[in-house]
This record gives C-alpha cells, sequence and structure tokens, in this order.
C-alpha cells in the first residue's frame, strides 16, 4: 500500500511539474504575445500622426559629417543615424530627436565587426577557431563596447559563404562552408543581441561569389546552389533572431538585390518570415541607376521600397524622392506605412523609446576591461593556424640561443581593424618584438623591418638579412596590412603583397630556419614559402590580444588548435575552390590528359578545408552510431573514442562529413555536417558524439523544394577532411 501511495505521489508530483513547466512556457507565450500586440498598438498610433515626410523621415539612415544633422533630426527626418562614436554626439542626437513632433528616437548603427575598443580577431580568424561558445562571447564583448558608446545596431555579421579569397571581404565572414557559417552566424546573432544591439546580418544574398573575385561584381548562383550554399547562414542568423537584415550591392542572375521583390519579400518575408527591417548598404539604392534598372533617383527609390528595402543608407533617395512618389500615387501609402512599421517595430523591440542616454563619463570604464581583454586573449589563441611545423621547429626550443624577428608588423602593437574609419582610439598593446624578448630567456633578440608595414618597400633589408645570418631562428611576420584588404580590395594575385616574397626568399636563402607568421586578410598562396620555411603560423590579424597570443604558440605555452574553414590555393588558377565538388566522369586516378586535372598543378589545394596542425598528436578509434537506420525525423548519434597520443595538452576539432554516394542527383564527395573541440591531456581519451538529424542530409532541387531522399550516407569522423573512419547510415522513405 505504501509502494502504491508512493508511486502515485511521485506521479501527481511528475504531472505538476510537467503542468507548472507547460504553464510557464505557455505564460511567457502569452507574455510575448501581448507585447508584440501592445507594440503594433503603439506603431498604429504613431502611423495615425505621422505625416509623409515624417514617415519617409524613419527611412532615411544618416551618415556621420562635419556637422551634427540636428535640424534634420527636429524635423523628424532620421530614422537613424550611423558611424557616430562620440558619446557626447550621440547624446546631442536623440536630444534633437527628442525635440521632434513626435520624438521618435533615431536608431544609432555602427560597422561593430569584431571589436571598438577592445579588437577581437577578424571574423575569418574567430572562424578558424571552431569554437562557438568563444564566438559567441566574443560578439558579446564587441556588442557591450558598443553600447556603452550609446551604439544600437551593428552592421554585422557578415555570412556571406566565400569561396574565392581574391574577393577582399573574404576577412569578414567565415569561410567557405555552409554548415559550419550557419552555426558562426547563429552565435554571432546571439552575441550581439544578448549584449543589447540589433543585429544587421549581410549581404543578402550571394555578395560573396562574385564573377572574378572582384567587389560589386554580379554573381550567377543556380537555386539549388543558392539555397544549399549561400542561404542556409542566413536562414540560420534569422532563426536566431537577427532583427535587421542588409540587402547587397551587387547583382544576383541580372537582377540587383536592393531592387529584387524576388528576393526580400518573396524569399526573405514569405518564405522566411522575416518581420524586420531591410536596410540598403552604402547609397545602394541611388546606384540602381549604374545598374541599368531605373532611369533616375526616383525611380531607383521606388523599386527598392516596392521590392522590399526600408531604410536608405547614407544615399538620400528616399528622402528626396518618395514623399512626391507618394502623393502622385506611384507608391501606395500603405507600403510607406509597413516599411515605417518594420523600423518602428525593431525600435520598439529595442527599448530605444524609453532608452537613457549614455553618460560619457562611464563610457571609457566600460572599455578595454580586464575581462575583454582576457576574451580577446582566449580568441586569439585559439584562432591561430599552425600549417607547417618541419621537424617539430616550433615551439622554440632550449636550443635557439639567438633570434632574429624581421617585419614591421611585428613591432605594431595592433592590427588593422575593421572600425578604423570610424576613429575609434586605439590603445598600445604588447608587441610581437615585446612578447618574444619576454619569453626568450638566455637567447640574444635581434630586430630588424626588413619591409615597411605596408609591404611595399624595403626597410632596414640589409639588417634584416645580417642579423638572419648570426640568428639559429628567423621569425618573420608579413603580411597584408594598409589598403591590401577590406571592402574594394580585390586582387588578381594572392602572393605576400610587395617586396615581401623576395625578402622572404632571402631570408630563406641565408640558410638559417624560418618560421613564417602571416597577418592577413585572406587566404594567400603560399605554395612556394610552403616549399621553403620551415614553419608557418597563419593569423588573420588576430586583435588587441594577438601578439602575445602568437608569442605564447611560439614558444609553446599553448598548443595550436584552429583549422581552415577556407581551402588554400596553390595557385590563382584553381579559384573558386571548395572542398565539396561533386563527383565527375572522369575523375583524377593517375594523372593522365584526359582525367579531370591541369596540367601545370596538382588538384588538391595546398591546405584544404579543415586542416591545422597541434604540437600534440590525436588518434581515433571505435567509431558507431547510435543507429544504423533512421527515418528523416531521427537524430542519429555518431561516436568516437578521441585520444591524445602525444606529450602536450591540446585542444582538437573532430569533424564529421557525410556523403550519399546514389541519389537522384550528383551528391557533393564530403559535407560537413557536424564537429565537437575538445580539450584532452597528454594519454586522456573521451568519447565524443556528434547529433547527426537525418532531416540535415538533403538538397535543394531547381525549384528551391528541399527533399531528403532515402538510401545510403556514408559517414566520415576524424580531425581533418581526410578523415578515414567510417561508418553506413540507412536513411528510409
Amino acid at each position: 500500500m505504501f509502494t502504491m501511495k508512493t508511486r502515485r505521489l511521485r506521479a501527481a508530483l511528475s504531472a505538476l511539474i510537467l503542468c507548472a513547466a507547460s504553464c510557464l512556457a505557455a505564460g511567457f507565450a502569452a507574455a510575448q504575445m501581448r507585447d508584440d500586440r501592445a507594440i503594433e498598438r503603439r506603431i498604429d498610433a504613431l502611423l495615425a500622426r505621422m505625416t509623409v515626410e515624417e514617415k519617409v523621415g524613419q527611412l532615411n539612415l544618416v551618415g556621420r559629417q562635419d556637422e551634427l544633422p540636428l535640424a534634420l533630426l527636429r524635423a523628424g527626418k532620421v530614422g537613424g543615424a550611423m558611424n557616430y562614436i562620440d558619446p557626447r554626439e550621440i547624446a546631442a542626437v536623440r536630444k534633437a530627436a527628442r525635440e521632434s513632433r513626435l520624438k521618435i528616437p533615431p536608431i544609432m548603427g555602427l560597422d561593430a565587426v569584431h571589436g571598438i575598443a577592445t579588437y577581437f580577431p577578424l571574423p575569418l580568424g574567430q572562424a578558424a577557431s571552431w569554437n562557438l561558445p568563444l564566438i559567441e562571447e566574443a560578439s558579446n564583448w564587441v556588442g557591450r563596447e558598443a553600447a556603452a558608446m550609446g551604439i544600437d545596431w551593428t552592421f554585422a555579421p557578415m555570412v556571406d559563404v566565400t569561396r574565392d579569397p581574391r574577393w577582399g571581404r573574404t576577412l569578414e565572414g567565415a569561410g567557405e562552408d555552409p554548415f559550419l557559417g550557419a552555426r558562426i552566424a547563429e552565435a554571432r546573432v546571439r552575441g550581439y543581441q544578448t549584449a543589447g544591439l540589433a543585429a544587421s546580418v549581410k549581404h543578402f544574398v550571394g555578395y560573396g561569389a562574385p564573377e572574378g573575385g572582384r567587389d560589386y561584381n554580379s554573381a550567377w548562383i543556380p537555386t539549388e546552389q543558392l539555397f544549399d550554399i549561400y542561404l542556409p547562414p542566413f536562414e540560420a542568423a534569422l532563426k536566431a533572431g537577427s532583427m535587421t537584415v542588409m540587402a547587397a550591392f551587387h547583382a544576383l542572375n541580372g537582377m540587383p538585390a536592393t531592387g529584387s521583390r524576388a528576393l526580400l519579400t518573396d524569399l526573405l518575408r514569405k518564405r522566411y518570415g522575416f518581420r524586420g527591417f531591410v536596410v540598403s548598404d552604402f547609397d545602394s539604392i541611388g546606384e540602381l541607376t549604374l545598374h541599368g534598372i531605373a532611369k533616375d533617383r526616383a525611380e531607383a527609390a521606388r523599386k527598392a521600397l516596392l521590392a522590399g528595402v526600408d531604410m536608405d543608407m547614407f544615399g538620400g533617395a528616399y528622402m528626396e524622392t518618395l514623399p512626391g512618389e507618394v502623393r502622385a500615387g506611384r507608391i501606395p501609402t500603405r507600403v510607406l506605412d509597413e516599411a515605417v512599421r518594420r523600423i518602428l517595430r525593431v525600435k520598439l523591440k529595442l527599448g530605444l523609446f524609453e532608452k537613457p542616454d549614455v553618460d560619457p563619463k562611464k563610457t571609457e570604464a566600460a572599455l578595454r576591461t580586464p575581462a575583454a581583454r582576457d576574451a580577446a586573449r582566449r580568441m586569439a589563441r585559439e584562432s591561430i593556424i599552425l600549417l607547417k611545423n618541419a621537424g617539430d621547429i616550433l615551439p622554440v626550443g632550449a636550443g635557439v640561443k639567438s633570434i632574429a624577428v624581421i617585419g614591421a608588423l611585428a613591432r605594431h602593437e595592433e592590427d588593422r581593424v575593421w572600425t578604423d574609419p570610424a576613429g575609434i582610439p586605439r590603445k598600445e598593446t604588447q608587441t610581437l618584438l615585446a612578447a618574444i624578448e619576454e619569453r626568450a630567456k638566455g637567447a640574444v633578440v635581434r630586430y630588424a623591418k626588413g619591409v615597411d608595414a605596408c609591404g611595399v618597400r624595403y626597410e632596414e633589408r640589409e639588417s634584416a638579412l645580417e642579423i638572419a645570418r648570426q640568428s639559429d631562428l628567423v621569425i618573420a611576420m608579413l603580411g597584408e596590412d594598409c589598403e591590401w584588404m577590406g571592402e574594394g580590395a580585390s586582387r588578381t594575385t594572392l602572393d605576400l603583397p610587395g617586396v615581401q616574397p623576395d625578402l622572404l626568399r632571402d631570408l630563406v636563402a641565408t640558410g638559417k630556419p624560418v618560421a613564417l607568421v602571416l597577418a592577413t586578410g585572406r587566404p594567400l598562396v603560399l605554395t612556394w614559402a610552403n616549399a621553403h620555411v620551415a614553419a608557418i603560423l597563419q593569423t588573420f590579424h588576430a586583435g588587441t590580444e594577438g601578439r602575445t597570443a602568437i608569442a605564447e604558440i611560439l614558444f609553446g605555452e599553448v598548443s595550436p588548435s584552429a583549422k581552415t574553414t577556407m581551402s588554400f590555393p596553390r595557385s590563382v588558377g584553381q579559384l573558386p575552390l571548395s572542398y565539396d565538388v561533386l563527383p565527375t566522369g572522369r575523375p583524377q586516378k593517375i594523372r593522365q590528359r584526359y582525367e579531370s586535372i591541369y596540367l601545370d598543378e596538382a588538384n588538391e589545394p595546398l591546405f584544404p578545408f579543415g586542416f591545422g596542425l597541434s604540437f600534440t598528436r590525436f588518434a581515433y578509434a571505435n567509431l558507431s552510431l547510435s543507429q544504423s537506420r533512421a527515418g528523416r525525423a531521427d537524430t542519429v548519434s555518431v561516436s568516437v573514442d578521441v585520444k591524445n597520443i602525444g606529450e602536450r595538452a591540446g585542444q582538437e576539432i573532430v569533424e564529421l562529413y557525410v556523403r550519399q554516394p546514389v541519389a537522384s542527383r550528383s551528391r557533393p564527395i564530403r559535407q560537413l555536417k557536424g564537429f565537437a573541440k575538445v580539450s584532452l591531456a597528454p594519454g586522456e581519451t573521451r568519447r565524443v558524439s556528434i547529433p547527426l538529424p537525418a532531416a540535415s542530409l538533403g538538397f535543394h532541387d531547381e525549384t528551391g523544394r528541399y527533399a531528403v531522399e532515402p538510401g545510403r550516407f556514408d559517414i566520415y569522423v576524424g580531425g581533418s577532411l581526410a578523415a578515414d573512419l567510417t561508418a553506413a547510415l540507412e536513411v528510409s522513405p
């Protein structure tokens, strides 16, 4: 009897707990619905009071100029302002808006991409960590520092999938893979928005695939590729709650994205259910005349608004022309009202109407905090890729008694950063030279520039060669800086810029081992360097703490754990380049003429996607699946033993790839579908499990329809693209 009562009591308690949980969830949902309804009612009330000019004013995003746009703000003709970083100026902008008739606050935007006062590695470097919690933390710190200055909105993350490093904006994304890119997009959106900023996922869509790798150039992407490769990171960012979207500069399949209703309304809003607002890129509305789809700015503005662009970034076309277009009946009032509604919805969800001005006296204390610097150091450590380490020359051993440090970049306190044009002040950090000197106990350290920071001319060349001859080890820090990377910095060659290749050859010619430290914004062609230098450390401008993190790896205080997220080409002739290629009817077998090969170069990249070395080694064994057959709604757990068989602690990125060998259409040879990053002590073994949803194994057809076809899927697990542990999964109809 007692047992029966106990069971009944437990059952009642369980039911009560389940009821409480469901009621709590229902309560949250109901509260959210009430909040949403209250926001919409508030918008209705504002719209009813607004003039046409005030409505169009909400669509107007102004940029930093010599004078604050106070008169426009007081007239209700500014919806947002960008690139203001001084809290006093931001406070003045907000005050002027409060003096307008309706007192609608502006949204303050900035390219808070990878740092404000504390800089993290460029996004491509962060992606190389494959550490999603750390990437989210980095974005959160960027958001917190931006919010402390009075910023509400960041023009990030950029989630364009990039397969051609000739494109200068490669540095701002996560690389070539849609699955990894989607996970990183989610993490960055969460990081920004939990810090109080609205994210703006960009650039919708296909901007990272321009013809010839030339910025702003057209892209031609079949529907199947658009949905399978280029859209997944956007979809993930939207599901993570990105409050805004930025339209792209370029034309996709013959239609400029800024004027494409198919993209911005049919796809973004109807298919993906996006309820935030769309902002143009810088004057991309006015540029519709240059694309040839509008005869003047009035037609350009009309086409952009009807396509679904809500806010005009620093172009003025909306302010100049939309009032007349509405009054002439060429733009329905309801279209204008809906654009204003979307902008006001974001402002209300951000709480801008009630948000107090930032106290400038408190801003400095919120910047460059020890906690932010600690996060930047951890991120920098995990962003550095060891591409080569012949003879285990790294870490620097006790037998090295003299070191030559070469390169002006080794004396820089910080890397080039995305927010440089905004004029945010820097704070000195440790140089690589100082960090090496601190650690090279008992060794003589000598320094010479060799080349200037931009790499375009020699400086102290002979001194550099002389101290190299006198040293046991040469550490040369070279790369891309100045105008060699970023927006508008497309290239036809991917060698080290300027005279740096010649300097590197001269250093190698001294006969001394060279450890090459690279600070770039994209993968370069390192074919010659890989054949001649002893070690290569790749960084993507690692930020405030980057120089110290490099030294920690050089001297073995930290074992490198990053891996590539873009294939490094052997030659620009291989571009565009990615790992997830389709099989061909003439595959490479013995490299004969009538196979799918290059006559003058290998097919394979120099360093493939998912590649990176460590100071320790890992072994994989005992791959198993939780089930060998799965329905489309099932999630299979893929498990493997990973052992650190080296003598140092280290982190390993476990990579899971799949292939469907037979389907109704040709499927990629391998596709990343899961990963995990684990820390292991020497000799430690860990069982790592990675979820594999069967629903993720499908593809889109030429109409954009998604399907998971039944059949066998081969699963590969290991520490690189060459993963050789295999298992088979049968997906049932």
